[in-house]
């Protein structure tokens, strides 16, 4: 079976659009994605990317252009009856590996910790679901010795409401996101600086489609 996506982007900063052809082969999938950068001058090689996913087991990203390779691995251990999902990402031409492990509590409790090798620096985050519908999620950088917080909540279904606030750059971000299985998905952005005035320094929108080709 073969499924296409395609995104568009609509933005105070820049406009894009993009789109993703994946092609089930057994328990893999491949993909190819393009931007709109791919046929803005004639078609080329700019702004595509090839993909081999096993979900939940490994995913190789190799950017066409610039010739790089993002390889992803995934794996779950148990401890004492819990859950540990653990992600070894490494980057080639940039010579960056991304440790990330996940323990999940219980269906409402989850504490991540994310590391960078070699940077001495490390995130940690705390994620709780309350009442299967808002999600409170404080994170800490210990680099930048300071807190994010992210609050989302689920509305009229499947829709979406999320607020984030970063306390080093004192960025605030309302997100709402509106999810449809016969009209795609459509997400609404605003990126606001807190200063002596509330200053909005970003405002986008966001659709994309799924479907089936053959």
């Amino acid at each position: 079976m073969m499924k296409a996506s395609l995104k568009a982007k609509y933005s105070t900063d820049k406009n894009a659009a993009g789109a993703t052809i994946s092609v089930n082969a057994g328990n893999v999938k491949l993909r190819a994605s393009m931007t709109d950068a791919t046929f803005s001058n004639g078609p080329s090689l700019t702004g595509v990317a090839l993909s081999l996913d096993k979900p939940g087991f490994f995913i190789v990203d190799y950017n066409v252009p610039k010739k790089d390779l993002r390889f992803q691995f995934m794996n779950t251990i148990r401890i004492a009856e819990k859950a540990i999902n653990l992600t070894y990402i490494h980057f080639k031409n940039d010579n960056r590996t991304i440790l990330d492990g996940t323990l999940v509590v219980d269906s409402s409790n989850k504490v991540s910790a994310n590391h960078v090798v070699g940077s001495g620096n490390a995130k940690l985050k705390y994620t709780y679901l309350h009442g299967g519908v808002t999600t409170f999620e404080p994170s800490y950088d210990i680099a930048k010795d300071s807190w994010d917080f992210a609050v989302s909540r689920k509305v009229y279904g499947d829709d979406v409401f999320k607020a984030t606030y970063q306390t080093s750059s004192k960025a605030l971000g309302l997100d709402w996101t509106k999810t449809s299985k016969q009209n795609g998905s459509f997400k609404i952005s605003a990126s606001f600086v807190m200063g002596e005035q509330l200053k909005m320094s970003n405002l986008s929108a966001e659709s994309s489609w799924d479907f089936e080709m053959f």
